[in-house]
């Protein structure tokens, strides 16, 4: 079964109509292996879908983060999505401002937290790098 397969399967076991717009924004996503605006996500499909608004691709990504199919970030007030990485172990990632390429940083820093905060119970957390890859240097330069 493909991710895709897999997604549709997930939104239709939460009860999710399965439509030809849903798709579309998963493979969308799926396809790029980076992180995407809303914006971004809409303009791929305008051609397909000419009457889609933002608001609507941003509501279904939303509940695509909910239910685990993609990952969401927040870069200068603005909510990036990306689908689900391959890798089920705990991890972080390095995301380019420019491309929004993102790289899976293996290295957790919460051991550090955690004994700088030896009387508190953390519930969870985000790290995140951001910066410019090494493709988005080269082209700078």
């Amino acid at each position: 079964m493909t991710a895709i397969e897999q997604a549709l399967h997930t939104l239709k076991d939460n009860g999710y109509k399965l439509t030809d717009k849903r798709e579309d924004l998963l493979r969308t996503v799926s396809e790029e292996s980076r992180y995407m605006t809303a914006k971004e996500v809409q303009e791929r499909i305008q051609n397909k879908y000419p009457s889609i608004s933002q608001d609507t691709v941003y509501r279904n990504l939303h509940t695509f983060v909910q239910l685990n199919l993609l990952e969401e970030t927040e870069w200068n007030g603005e909510k990036w999505f990306r689908f689900r990485c391959s890798v089920d172990q705990h991890h972080h990632h390095f995301i380019c401002t420019t491309c929004g390429d993102s790289k899976e940083l293996t290295m957790c820093p919460m051991n550090f937290f955690e004994d700088q905060l030896p009387d508190c119970a953390i519930a969870s957390h985000r790290f995140e790098v951001f910066g410019t890859c090494a493709k988005c240097l080269s082209l700078a330069s």
